[in-house]
């Protein structure tokens, strides 16, 4: 399918993407005996898998464990550190996938898999079986990759901010109660990670608040690597919107942060030390905690699928989704993990009723809003070939670095349409 980026945007927005481009490979509405589908993970990808499963097969057990009763979204949550979002209004709850659809919510945590024997043991005792396991941990963090870094350093003082909810809150506090004048270090990490876009737009929405309340103050950003996702696109818009504010320095020119001193808020890269009032430490990842600790990774550190099914190459029966698989190169974002969470529930109804799965196609966006009225993105479509998840050719693309004013703000317009629609079509 050929469509212009405009008519991509489109589909986003109204939420039609994935059955347009045939996430569900022509499943009936015939259902299967009973079968029992566990999936771990209520995220963009867990929650979004086990909806479709039971609209694709009312019968089917589906039982969800995910260990909080809210869900609080990455994306838009960097909104919040500018004042364009609150708290509660990227909070999402699983009432109705419980009271609407049948989903089996249940709130504890998954601390082993069984594969021989198809279980899934709980933290609070309960041992569950399953015909298929669908797993959606997103992301671990590596503690020790950067000296000094701990997930007790990032509760206390250096948040990462990339699991929204208390990290997000810490972030917003410290920002707001520091001096005019002062500096924010943000330190991302080397490619793969969660978001790509992330960092950037976080620093752009930070550049806004400063702008609007504390003038003086500037951004550095220390990066290990030597470009990032829409990089021009964001470069742009930093000179025109924040200028002298944001500063960036690649892997090249010192931007590797190679340790921290949290007591006097210090980050030491190859060329110097460098001190920030605000520090924001985003550490190398991996597959979340049960994928890693199941067998589910490899060395990389996350879980190669099969990218038809999402099925584990590793386990048999286990499907692993979302920023914890290996998808080539779609990015590890909510949309995708999304996207993968309708494939993976197509393929297992079709796998439950003694069919293959259907080849897919899979579809990603990712918006970032620099100002209220300045938003940038970029898409991609994707299909699977010999070698894998591939991108299709001339589909999606980024915003034009040209764009005008009106295109501009038509973007952050689609931005907050996508949200609004993405979460009313997984949670609502």
């Amino acid at each position: 399918m050929n469509i212009s980026r405009r008519d991509f945007n489109k589909l986003i927005v109204s939420g039609i993407a994935g059955s347009a481009l045939g996430v569900f490979g022509g499943i009936g509405n015939a259902y299967a005996a009973k079968n029992r589908v566990v999936v771990i993970g209520g995220g963009f990808g867990g929650a979004t898998a086990a909806k479709y499963l039971k609209k694709l097969d009312p019968s089917l057990s589906v039982t969800l464990v995910e260990p909080k009763a809210a869900y609080i979204t990455c994306p838009f949550s960097n909104w919040v550190l500018g004042g364009l979002k609150t708290m509660e209004e990227i909070t999402q709850t699983y009432g109705n996938l419980s009271s609407r659809y049948g989903v089996k919510v249940m709130a504890d945590t998954a601390v082993s898999i069984d594969t021989a024997r198809s279980t899934v043991t709980l933290k609070g005792g309960a041992v569950l079986n399953y015909d298929r396991l669908i797993v959606s941990p997103g992301i671990d963090f590596k503690w020790d990759a950067i000296q000094g870094y701990s997930q007790e350093v990032a509760e206390a003082t250096m948040p990462h901010a990339f699991q929204a909810g208390p990290q997000t809150v810490l972030l917003n506090r410290q920002l707001q109660m520091m001096k005019d004048g002062g500096t924010v270090l943000i330190c991302p990490p080397a490619n793969p990670f969660r978001c790509p876009p992330g960092p950037y737009e976080r620093a752009s929405i930070i550049a806004y608040y400063l702008k609007e309340h504390k003038p003086k103050s500037k951004i550095l950003i220390l990066d290990a690597k030597d470009k990032f996702s829409k990089q021009a696109l964001f470069q742009k818009g930093w000179e025109r919107l924040y200028p002298g504010m944001i500063e960036w320095r690649g892997a090249a020119k010192g931007g590797k942060v190679q340790a921290v001193d949290s007591a006097a808020m210090t980050v030491t890269t190859e060329l110097e030390v460098l001190k920030g009032d605000v520090v924001n430490i985003i550490p190398p990842q991996k597959a979340g905690r049960i994928a890693f600790d199941s067998g589910l990774s490899d060395a990389s550190g996350w879980c190669p699928v099969n990218p038809v099914s999402f099925e584990s190459t590793l386990r048999p029966g286990v499907h692993v989704i979302g920023d914890a698989c290996v998808a080539g190169p779609m990015p590890k974002s909510g949309f995708a993990a999304s996207s993968q969470g309708k494939v993976a529930a197509a393929a297992i109804v079709r796998l439950l009723r003694g069919k293959q799965p259907v080849s897919p196609s899979l579809v990603n966006t990712c918006y970032s809003l620099l100002a209220p009225g300045y938003g940038i993105s970029v898409a991609g479509v994707y299909k699977i070939s010999a070698e894998g998840i591939v991108e299709v050719p001339n589909s999606g693309g980024l915003t034009p670095i040209d764009a005008g004013d009106d295109q501009l703000m038509q973007e952050a317009m689609y931005a907050r349409g996508w949200y609004n629609n993405i979460v009313k079509d997984i949670w609502g």
